[in-house]
């Protein structure tokens, strides 16, 4: 699966979401709506995120260096969990603290322009459902026919895109929360809906921020190669007569779009150095062919010798002869 990036994805999030925040802050402004004020700092707070996924992608492809030999691929990976930070803290906490601020201290709407919430809340629905569309398309392309949405969301490598997609999900489901409290508001001039909006607001944000932290803390701690991908590039080492024994392998995400193989493989004790060299560059090639985001291969050449082998309880270890 690709590692796409889904910049069509955040440009069309930050967009939209910089135009609807301008849009809340003002109805806000001339309502008072506690539902509106939380959503105007949920799309900002949105849209802040959306420039750091696009800087964390500009920092991911400068060239490796001394100081960072393996480069820098895991940015995107940082940049991910640092949306979800805010998210959590400017996005669901403020929300949540805003509801219940609102419940303990409870203000009616300024009616002269109460129309004004309601018109934005509509017309954000509308831009946030273009932004999901973009979001959805995109991730398409890269999701597998067979994978659900949440397989997607938990197993990619790329964050951009489950990132997108949830805070998509999030703000229109939190649109509708804004509608409700504020249309209950106005019609039975109960400012309790409209607080009550604003806390399942914040408390969506936050479920959904706590869900995007798991993912990419699990990323930035080091993800090896998916299932499938990791029996291919077994398959692949073992697929010509120039290995023995694969003894040992592990595998690693330097970025989303680069993958580190590292393997001790078994071959012939009779085999010169510049043989073993050959079949070496024999099997990256075929590695490469078969997952192409194995860019980085260590393959160290040994002799089988099973009272040397790791011990089987080893996540890593593997034995499989050639057949």
């Amino acid at each position: 699966m690709s590692a796409s990036g889904g910049g069509k994805a955040i440009l069309a999030a930050f967009l939209a979401n910089m135009g609807i925040a301008l849009a809340k802050i003002v109805a806000w402004l001339l309502s008072g709506s506690a539902s509106m004020l939380a959503e105007a700092i949920h799309s900002i707070a949105d849209s802040g995120n959306q420039l750091l996924l696009m800087l964390g992608g500009r920092k991911a492809k400068r060239r490796a260096d001394r100081e960072h030999p393996f480069g820098y691929g895991r940015e995107r990976f940082v940049s991910a969990f640092v949306v979800s930070i805010i998210l959590f803290s400017v996005g669901g906490l403020f929300a949540v603290y805003e509801g219940v601020q609102k419940l303990i201290h409870p203000h009616e709407l300024d009616r002269t322009w109460w129309w004004l919430p309601l018109a934005v809340l509509v017309v954000s629905i509308a831009l946030e459902s273009f932004s999901l569309r973009t979001a959805v398309k995109e991730s398409n392309q890269v999701r597998a026919e067979d994978q659900s949405w949440m397989s997607f969301i938990r197993r990619a490598k790329a964050p951009e895109l489950p990132i997108v997609l949830l805070e998509d999900t999030a703000a229109l489901t939190g649109l509708v929360f804004a509608l409700l409290g504020v249309g209950l508001t106005l019609l039975t001039h109960d400012p309790l809906f409209d607080a009550l909006g604003t806390l399942m607001i914040g408390l969506l944000l936050v479920i959904i921020a706590i869900v995007l932290g798991i993912e990419t803390k699990s990323l930035l701690v080091g993800e090896g190669a998916s299932e499938a991908d990791f029996d291919r590039i077994v398959d692949a080492i073992l697929a010509g007569d120039e290995v023995e024994k694969l003894i040992h392998i592990k595998t690693l995400y330097l970025g989303p779009d680069e993958l580190m193989v590292a393997a001790k493989i078994a071959l012939p004790s009779d085999k010169t150095v510049r043989a073993a060299a050959d079949d070496i560059d024999t099997i990256e090639r075929r590695i490469r062919s078969d997952v192409p985001a194995a860019r980085v291969i260590y393959l160290e050449p040994d002799v089988y010798r099973p009272s040397l082998d790791p011990s089987p309880s080893t996540d890593a270890f593997v034995l499989r002869s050639a057949d």
